[in-house]
């Protein structure tokens, strides 16, 4: 079978971006707290170029990766180089060649290259989160491979990755299973949704919506996140999200981006329609952001369609290619996290996406069901340990830059109580069942739920607030 082929088997049977929404799973339900992850001591890396037999290994072992598979004789070179820097490619090609012989061999060869067994039951995440903790080294040429290694999956991927500037540690990306949406059309002259023809998370785009009675058909438990903007409120039912995990819409006169990454619970939405000057030739007026299928530490990649540039979907920082370069973060918006009943009195003049989206689809109310019940489920390395990975906060940026999370069990515990929940200059108010952000002086300031995880590995520096 043609790699490329066997490639992109492997990443439609791999685990699509997604979270359970019943109402176990309202925002702040604190996650599994597994045992302190602890890599042990990181094995030394040499300061050094390969010498020519191992960088020759090197050769044959991708060669062979994106052929007809693993290179066995080149794989023993390779774990036989004593340069642990090399377990980042046995790492990788893990990610792809996960079975009992070929998975077996690489685990062998990451083991005899940095004194470590990975867990044999998920040894890419495993060895990944190994390596990421102990912020290894990545050997020359590593960007060259891994790019090597992507393109053999989708060559679709090819632009998005040919920035050398690009401002990305690339050890840290992965690839989640999916392929990329870059449908020049996503609804068909029917009005049904245009499909992806080789399988990829669709982005929902101008979505049909109705007002507050319109939206009797979601019950009132169910999970929505809600936006308001210039006095218009509208409601986008998590199911509906999971499975798009991109909604372009227009609300208070403006286009906006709602992305969701499921992996770290976090919707988060950006103002699409400011599009920097230099770029209005080539994408418009409005940034059209789109699903890449790769993941930076378990947060998925956007990407945008028209200049190929990769985004970062948690801090809307662009990463590469022409937005990077004219240097654009987009401008967020708050999104609130509430049930639809509770929204919707809070919010009487809310409109809510139609049931079937516009498009004639049908939404599983639970597309994954407790995917993510056992912890994250690709590679985040080393993780912040003053609240569980998967425990929900509300995160801010106050004025002064300093990040602050609060977590959203015991802020929501403290209000009810009456008692006051705010740091840094920032307080949390209520908000329909939700929370947001304001200023002390009255100022609102963005904000967004996110798992504890992702938040603090992308604001390290965050203060916690504790009751």
């Amino acid at each position: 079978m043609h790699a490329r082929v066997a490639l992109v088997a492997l990443a439609l049977l791999a685990a699509a971006c997604g979270a359970p929404t019943d109402e176990s799973s309202r925002s702040g339900r604190p996650g599994p707290e597994p045992a302190p992850f602890d890599p042990g001591p990181a094995p030394a890396t040499p300061a050094r170029a390969l010498d020519p037999a191992t960088e020759e290994a090197v050769e044959d072992l991708f060669a062979g990766a994106t052929t007809f598979g693993v290179d066995r004789v080149a794989l023993q070179a390779v774990g036989a180089s004593d340069d642990a820097r090399l377990a980042w490619f046995v790492a990788d090609l893990l990610r792809f060649f996960p079975g009992d012989i070929d998975g077996g061999l690489l685990v062998d060869a990451f083991e005899s290259l940095t004194g470590t067994r990975p867990d044999e039951d998920r040894p890419w995440t495993d060895a990944t989160d190994h390596l990421l903790a102990w912020d290894l080294d990545a050997p020359p040429g590593y960007v060259e491979r891994k790019v090597q290694l992507l393109v053999a999956v989708d060559d679709r991927w090819a632009p998005l990755l040919a920035d050398p500037d690009a401002t990305l540690d690339w050890r840290q990306v992965s690839w989640g299973g999916v392929l990329i949406d870059d449908r020049a059309v996503t609804r068909e002259s029917d009005g049904t949704e245009a499909r992806c023809a080789q399988g990829c998370i669709p982005a929902l785009v101008d979505p049909e919506v109705t007002d507050a009675a319109g939206g009797r058909w979601l019950d009132d438990g169910r999970l929505v996140f809600g936006l308001e903007l210039d006095g218009e409120a509208r409601a986008y039912p998590v199911h509906q999200l999971e499975t798009h995990e991109m909604v372009h819409d227009e609300l208070g006169g403006r286009r906006i981006a709602l992305a969701f990454c499921t992996l770290c619970r976090a919707a988060q939405a950006y103002l699409v329609d400011d599009v920097d000057p230099s770029l209005r030739d080539r994408v418009g007026s409005t940034y059209d952001l789109r699903t890449s299928g790769l993941l930076r530490r378990s947060n998925k990649l956007t990407y945008e369609r028209h200049t190929a540039s990769l985004v970062d979907t948690f801090t809307g920082e662009a990463l590469s290619g022409p937005m990077r370069e004219a240097g654009v973060r987009l401008d967020a918006v708050t999104v609130v996290t509430s049930t639809w009943g509770a929204w919707r009195q809070a919010h009487p003049a809310t409109t809510i996406i139609a049931e079937d989206g516009g498009i004639g689809r049908d939404y599983d109310l639970d597309p994954l069901g407790g995917r993510d019940d056992d912890g994250p489920i690709f590679p985040v390395g080393a993780t912040d340990p003053r609240l569980p990975v998967q425990e929900q906060v509300l995160g801010a940026i106050s004025p002064d830059g300093t990040p602050v999370a609060f977590p959203v069990v015991a802020s929501s515990i403290a209000i009810r109580r009456g008692e006051p929940v705010g740091l840094a200059g920032l307080h949390v108010i209520g908000d329909a069942d939700g929370f947001r952000v304001e200023a002390d002086d009255g100022t609102p300031i963005v904000s967004h739920e996110a798992f504890w995880f992702a938040w603090s590995q992308f604001h390290p520096e965050t203060e916690l607030w504790r009751p």
